[in-house]
């Protein structure tokens, strides 16, 4: 199958778009499907490198190193696998960025619980799939006509974030 690489800039935008509207992803660390969760990604629309997540001293993300993430949009329009490396993020400023409501009903001691774990994942590389193949395309599929060239535009592999 090839790849639509030529598309990775319009994909990944509608990606962002994506995942700003819906931000709940599963991360596991790589080699750990046990540790796969859902969390609530933080992000910052001016840091397209790095995605930031709150969690609990006593998780295995304490570990850090390399992890993965998949994610589905609402509505099922998107899909994406992407990877990266955990790191704890000390910044005070980026916490404060991020605390929030929802974040606070995790931790009964609020902003100071000394159970917070304020994570950065670093990111590398993603496989995006989009599934807008528009009314035409659809009806194409529902008769059984073949598609394929159209579902290759909707698709980049192995692409930076």
């Amino acid at each position: 199958m090839k790849y639509a690489e030529g598309n990775a800039d319009k994909l990944k935008e509608k990606f962002w778009k994506a995942l700003a509207d819906s931000p709940y992803v599963f991360l596991e660390l790589d080699g750990r499907p046990d540790t796969a969760v859902v969390m609530t990604a933080q992000l910052d629309k001016d840091a397209n490198s790095a995605i930031w997540f709150f969690s609990h001293r006593n998780s295995d993300f304490t570990k850090l190193g390399g992890a993965t993430v998949n994610f589905a949009g609402k509505g099922h329009e998107m899909f994406a696998r992407f990877d990266g490396t955990l790191a704890e993020e000390t910044s005070r400023e980026r916490f404060e960025q991020f605390w929030n409501n929802f974040v606070e009903a995790w931790y009964d001691g609020g902003k100071d619980d000394p159970d917070i774990f304020f994570m950065r994942l670093d990111l590398g590389n993603a496989e995006i799939w989009s599934s807008e193949l528009g009314v035409l395309n659809t009806a194409k599929m529902a008769l059984g006509m073949y598609v394929e060239p159209k579902a290759e535009e909707q698709h980049v592999k192995s692409t930076p974030l």
